[in-house]
């Protein structure tokens, strides 16, 4: 995007003028000795060189010496700027150019076709070089800042070349006037028509031949066309010192060439022929009829006019010392010396400030520092400034936007307009440092309620036909007070929501954030405020303490109190929610817009207190403080209480012998998770807890167990405890875990839980506890007439593995307590499946006479042939091991009978020696070693690597066969 044109501005200002109505001026330099003081070197037609000495403010003098220096210098008494020192006399004729060395502290002056010397005070009589005559132009070459060699001359003219070349030889130059090897004659060029400068290591010879442009290279001495000028031109040479080039100047149009002689950027338009031309930092001064206008480098544009006097019609010249300070202009017509200083930088953009050109003044700026004459720095410090005058102008979001740009500002300069002072942060508040441009800053009330005011008086100054710098648009529509309110708070909220992003001190931190809440509850941003305080923050509390409790932002001070380690606070605040449940700031919206039941909005907003707190308490380890609010949350929550009691997050756990005596008794599902937590995930072998649980267990079946007894009998009697049941926090029946726990540990009293189901009907329970005890008989009642399962009871004794448990299990099956009729179908399954295992004589002495003879029959009959079938099939096993026990006899036999015969060929199969008459051993896969290798390798593992231990040989005469 192109920047906007720039207005015009003062770059240039009147300092001193000094009158030589004596003398008629012919030319002029400058030379700074010091930041603060110039010398004025004025050539006079009659061949006189006068020094004048002007003093002016130092680069390092304050603003305000330099304002006031500007605006009272037509006041004051010229003797105070500008002194005649002394004046010495060069020639009869004129003096045509002055050039200053100051690096040997030496003037040249050209007068009547000589080169002549004086030092820089005039004191020391001039010294005429003879040898060169007729010498109509001398250019000095420049000197960059990359290159140390000494300046030298380049002399125009037909002066005699040797003489030329041992002079500059004397300046401390040599070869200084010669090109390769040739001297400055050789060039093909007119007598006087010859322009020349010097920049860096490449010197540009611009001559009048043929009407066209022509560059010299001093390194090859080439001579190549750029560019033709037009017929009855005259071009002009200015050297650029500030960036090293040159402005080449035909009739009105100015073009800059670099060092190659090749055009940079646009062309120049001067609005006539240039009488004299002058450089000031980023602009060109031309001289044309008596006034003096500055255009920018690279933009070409008029930025300043000024017009001085002109006395007759004589000669006017210009000087700068742009080489030096930069910041002094000389103009002189034929009797009058005219002094100009450079306007500060701060001061051109305060003029745009003043007159509220906010983007005029950024532009300038802008420039400015692409220029390099201002730092990045300076930069941010206007952007600043501009935000602030912007702030007192009533437009916010273009001040916040300035003071995003700026990299200088602190946050802190913008507390005093949320915060009135004094504060806890008014000391970071930075003091008188900006210009005075803008009152210092109030609280955002005070600022509008003043813009208000200032927009209204301007409005009667419209009407009365007044120009005022009030906005046009707040004129014609003025703003509403509200509107402007909510647009700065939303405006600094975002300038502070970016600071945080920022390397900030801690105070500046805290700052920050604390007033970033408070900007957050004037537009009652409640989500923002509450994702502020359960996020990483730098809040103060007790700043905020009150404002929130007084805004009924309770939910918000939970939050941040949790961030900052407040966590008792926090609980406190979350508890005061749960009870006063109908406050609206903080009711859970998202479970709000499913119903519109009022009943559901107060379970949602106990619960979200519930579960806040809960967070908080899962990761704490103070006994004290986790109990004192246990009751408050398993009163809405259960679940939720749960979670605080078994969380592994905090570090220490809580002592459960505390904890089981802060549970309330009603809670009894509450105690139950916890001891089975205790014992399930926490290993606990503590009795104590085991019995305890299952105690609780058991009293929780019986419950439920007469709940569903109630329920089948069609009564509508409800148990105290049991509504609940419902929303029970286990998934799994109280009877399945029960059973589950009382078949699982070891640890608890089964008797004490026999005592208390004793007279009940949980006779699954009552067989474990019996079976826990070792009273297997009861064990076998239960399972078989009480239960009348058949598979569990016959599983039992199979569990204790001797025979009479399967006799004692008949014996019940027939006989059956409690009046029942014998089980004559479940003695028969047990006689079908276990009946080999019992004695038939014992079976026929327990069978009941009443049982059907065709059942007695079948089974005793089964008995016996299973019977028989045993026997047979156990002679069979013993032939069999006999045999068995015989082949190995005799393999045993037949391997320590074998006989092995070794020779003196015969090789030991580990280390390959011969054996001879050395010990050998054999491993039974026949591999032979000596005895050393026997001793090394040992008994278990023969060469092959083959472990007997685990992988035993057997050979095939060793197994019986069929």
């Amino acid at each position: 995007m192109a920047k906007p044109l720039l207005k015009s501005r003062t770059i240039l200002e009147p300092f001193a003028q000094f009158n030589a109505s004596s003398s008629s001026i012919r030319s002029l330099a400058l030379f700074s000795t010091s930041p603060s003081k110039t010398l004025i070197y004025v050539g006079t037609v009659s061949g006189k060189l006068l020094l004048l000495s002007l003093h002016h403010p130092s680069s390092n003098s304050s603003n305000s010496h330099n304002q006031e220096s500007s605006s009272n210098n037509e006041n004051r008494d010229n003797d105070d700027q500008i002194k005649f020192v002394r004046h010495m006399s060069i020639s009869d004729c004129a003096v045509e150019s002055i050039h200053v060395f100051g690096e040997i502290e030496k003037i040249l002056v050209v007068s009547d076709g000589f080169i002549h010397f004086v030092d820089l005070e005039l004191v020391k009589p001039v010294k005429k070089i003879g040898a060169l005559k007729d010498v109509s132009f001398v250019a000095r070459r420049l000197r960059s800042k990359g290159n140390e060699g000494f300046t030298k001359l380049t002399v125009g003219g037909g002066a005699d070349a040797s003489g030329g070349s041992s002079f500059l030889q004397r300046l401390g130059g040599g070869g200084g006037g010669r090109l390769n090897g040739g001297v400055v004659n050789d060039l093909p060029i007119d007598d006087n028509c010859v322009f020349a400068a010097a920049v860096g290591k490449k010197l540009i010879l611009v001559g009048l031949v043929g009407r066209s442009n022509e560059s010299y290279d001093s390194v090859a001495g080439q001579c190549g066309l750029i560019f033709s000028l037009p017929d009855m031109s005259t071009p002009c040479l200015k050297v650029l010192k500030k960036e090293y080039k040159v402005l080449m100047l035909v009739d009105n149009v100015g073009i800059i060439i670099d060092s190659q002689g090749q055009p940079v950027g646009g062309s120049l338009v001067f609005h006539g022929s240039p009488d004299g031309i002058g450089e000031m930092g980023t602009s060109v001064i031309s001289l044309h009829n008596g006034k003096m206008e500055l255009y920018l480098k690279k933009t070409g544009k008029c930025v300043q006019k000024i017009v001085f006097s002109v006395e007759g019609t004589g000669q006017r010249v210009i000087a700068d010392d742009e080489d030096e300070t930069g910041k002094v202009v000389v103009v002189a017509t034929s009797s009058k010396v005219i002094c100009y200083l450079k306007v500060p930088s701060e001061e051109q953009i305060k003029v745009f400030l003043r007159k509220k050109d906010f983007k005029e003044a950024i532009s300038l700026v802008e420039e400015l520092h692409d220029d390099g004459e201002i730092t990045k720095e300076a930069m941010s410090f206007v952007h600043a400034q501009v935000g602030f005058l912007l702030m007192f102008d009533l437009h916010f979001e273009e001040a916040v936007d300035h003071f995003l740009l700026s990299e200088t500002m602190q946050p802190s300069e913008i507390f005093p307009f949320i915060m009135p002072d004094p504060n806890r942060w008014s000391l970071l508040v930075p003091r008188n440092r900006y210009w005075g441009l803008h009152p210092p800053p109030a609280p955002l009330e005070t600022v509008i309620d003043n813009g208000l005011i200032a927009i209204q008086r301007a409005i009667f100054l419209k009407k009365a036909g007044l120009e005022t710098a009030v906005d046009d648009d707040f004129l014609l529509n003025p703003p509403n007070r509200d509107d402007l309110m909510d647009s700065a708070i939303k405006n600094l909220i975002r300038y502070l929501k970016a600071s945080r992003e920022k390397e900030l001190t801690s105070s500046v931190k805290e700052g920050v954030d604390t007033l970033l809440m408070y900007l957050y509850r004037a537009l009652n941003l409640v989500d923002e405020m509450e994702s502020l305080a359960s996020s990483e923050n730098w809040c103060i509390v007790e700043e905020l303490e009150t404002l929130l409790n007084e805004s009924g932002h309770l939910r918000t001070l939970a939050f941040l109190c949790e961030s900052k380690g407040m966590s008792s606070k926090a609980l406190a605040i979350w508890r005061i929610l749960a009870r006063n449940y109908s406050s609206g700031f903080w009711k859970d919206q998202t479970r709000i817009n499913e119903t519109s039941g009022e009943g559901v909005n107060i379970i949602s907003g106990k619960e979200t207190a519930a579960t806040e707190a809960s967070r908080i308490l899962e990761e704490l380890s103070d006994k004290d403080l986790i109990l004192q609010h246990l009751g408050w949350i398993a009163d809405i929550n259960q679940v939720l209480a749960v979670r605080v009691l078994t969380s592994e997050k905090r570090s220490h756990q809580l002592p459960p012998s505390d904890v089981i005596a802060a549970i309330d008794t009603k809670k009894t599902e509450i105690l139950q998770r916890y001891l089975q937590w205790l014992i399930e995930e926490q290993d606990s072998d503590d009795p104590q807890f085991h019995t305890s649980y299952a105690l609780l267990l058991t009293k929780s079946a019986l419950e439920s167990y007469e709940t569903e007894i109630s329920s089948e009998a069609g009564t509508s009697k409800q148990i105290s405890g049991l509504e609940p049941e419902k929303q029970s926090i286990f998934q799994n029946p109280v009877r399945e875990r029960l059973q589950f726990f009382l078949q699982s540990s070891d640890l608890y009293d089964p008797e004490e839980v026999l005592d208390l189901i004793q007279e009940s009907e949980l006779w699954l329970e009552k067989a474990i506890l019996y079976r826990k005890l070792g009273q297997e008989t009861l064990v076998l009642q239960i399972l078989a007439v009480k239960l009348e399962d058949n598979d569990a009871a016959e599983h039992y004794c199979a569990e204790i593995g001797r025979p009479d448990a399967y006799m004692q299990l008949l014996d019940i099956y027939l006989n059956p307590t409690d009046g029942k009729k014998p089980m004559f179908k479940a003695a028969v399954r047990l006689l079908h499946n276990h009946g080999e295992s019992l004695d038939p004589l014992q079976v026929l002495e327990r069978l009941s006479p009443n049982m059907p003879l065709q059942l007695a029959s079948d089974t005793i009959l089964r008995m016996l042939r299973a019977r028989l079938h045993h026997h047979y099939q156990g002679q069979i096993l013993h032939n069999m091991s006999r045999a068995v026990g015989l082949d190995a006899n005799l393999a045993r036999l037949e391997e320590r009978s074998r006989h092995v015969q070794i020779n003196d060929e015969s090789l030991c199969d580990s280390c390959h020696a011969r054996l001879g008459t050395k010990l050998f051993a054999m491993y039974p896969d026949d591999t032979i070693v000596c005895y050393k290798c026997f001793r090394r390798q040992g008994e278990s593992t023969s060469v092959t690597g083959r472990d007997f231990t685990n992988d035993p040989v057997f050979k095939p005469g060793w197994l019986v066969t069929d």
